[in-house]
């Protein structure tokens, strides 16, 4: 049999699933991707609204990621870098706090901030030496604690944590008690000290669409749902039987083969509301953070600060909230307006569109950043990737897509 006689599958067409598609194929392999939806990317798109590109939830592409470096052309996405730091609205007024020595214009800002004393900037710096110094391996085999025991044992001052620390990183680990490993915040951390938090100038689904521009053998068959799943055998949700010698699950799998249905991922949730409004509040490429208790806003965002395709005669401002507290759409959107006005001077002059996110990240323990090929089978012939596997990046969905392949590889190796 050649190699592209193998009837190889894999389930989902998420960023986990295309990376499978790529290795598989740089090694002379033909695999067909079944995909529920009408498109690829997962959890990685972008619409077009009114004009504006609006990705599915706040996502950023951090440009140090090692997978990401591997596998994409940065030059091809035309990257939009972020400004390394963050605007604060507290007590109706914008405080700016940054990393000066990336980007000297954010020095004074900082320092007369009033975020944090001098003791917590120092911090911060040697915080940022220590961990460009910690390798990924030394970083993900630490004892695990809670993001907010971590920073705290630092010693960190109750006011830049609740300030800063807090609100930042509760937009990314999308949870706001800080119960995050520690080593999601070192690699993050690492991650955003040496390089950048990025956008496409395409949106966020450039990424998932460069990936598939890249592929050439492989096959999709989209808006087809599979039922279940058994070595050598996929059944659909028509009834349709397929023969697969190999198949890689880059989704949710424990719904599909019923040794795993009791081990279902648990997901943390947001909620992305977009708005037009007739100027910025923030003047530079920030993020704007919430840090008052009980706010239903965590970030908020110009994504018109970006070199985006846009209505150049409005701004789109994204908002962030993790925390619904209980409220319908409707009523959630008449909040976030006023407390945009409230808390950040913001008037709105049109509301475009809400995206409610149930699977926005999975919750994961027991962090891990690299694994074997051989770590991704579950049975003879079904494999297991998607960033659940590792922890929730972008990074560890790549990393879990071309692991998953490599053991499907071996696998055909040592069969013949």
């Amino acid at each position: 049999m050649t190699k592209k006689e193998y009837n190889i599958h894999i389930i989902g067409a998420g960023i986990s699933g295309l990376i499978a598609a790529q290795v598989l194929e740089n090694y002379g392999y033909a695999p067909t991707v079944i995909e529920a939806t009408d498109r690829v990317g997962g959890r990685v798109k972008t619409d077009r609204v009114n004009g504006y590109q609006l990705d599915h939830g706040f996502q950023v592409l951090l440009s140090a990621y090692p997978a990401a470096q591997k596998y994409l052309d940065y030059d091809a996405l035309d990257l939009q870098p972020f400004l390394p730091g963050a605007s604060i609205f507290k007590s109706s007024k914008q405080k700016i706090i940054g990393d000066p020595l990336r980007n000297f214009s954010l020095l004074f800002p900082t320092l007369f901030s009033g975020i944090g004393n001098f003791s917590d900037k120092f911090k911060i710096l040697k915080l940022n030496q220590k961990l460009k110094k910690k390798s990924l391996e030394a970083i993900f085999s630490e004892p695990e604690q809670s993001t907010q025991e971590y920073i705290e044992k630092l010693g960190f001052s109750n006011g830049i944590i609740t300030d800063f620390f807090k609100p930042f990183f509760s937009g990314i680990f999308l949870e706001t008690q800080l119960e995050t490993s520690s080593r999601m915040f070192e690699f993050v951390y690492k991650m955003f000290g040496e390089g950048q938090a990025t956008l496409p100038k395409a949106g966020i689904e450039a990424i998932p669409m460069q990936l598939l521009t890249n592929l050439k053998t492989t096959s999709f068959r989209y808006n087809t749902k599979v039922k279940s799943l058994k070595d050598g055998e996929i059944t659909l949700k028509d009834g349709t039987k397929l023969e697969s010698h190999y198949t890689i699950v880059a989704t949710e799998a424990s719904g599909l083969i019923s040794n795993l249905k009791q081990q279902s991922t648990a997901w943390k949730s947001c909620v992305t509301l977009y708005f037009e409004t007739n100027s910025r509040v923030i003047d530079q490429k920030l993020i704007g953070l919430i840090p008052k208790s009980g706010a239903l806003i965590n970030n908020i965002f110009y994504n018109t600060s970006l070199e985006t395709v846009t209505d150049p005669q409005n701004e789109l401002l994204s908002v962030t909230v993790i925390d619904t507290q209980g409220l319908s759409n409707a009523s959630l959107i008449e909040a976030v307006k006023t407390e945009l006005n409230e808390c950040c001077g913001i008037t709105t002059t049109n509301f475009i569109k809400l995206y409610n996110i149930p699977k926005a990240l999975p919750k994961l323990t027991d962090l891990k950043y690299e694994m074997m090929p051989s770590d991704t089978r579950l049975t003879d012939r079904l494999f297991l990737a998607g960033d659940t596997q590792l922890n929730a990046s972008l990074n560890a969905a790549m990393i879990s897509g071309e692991r998953a392949a490599l053991g499907v590889i071996a696998s055909i190796n040592t069969a013949i």
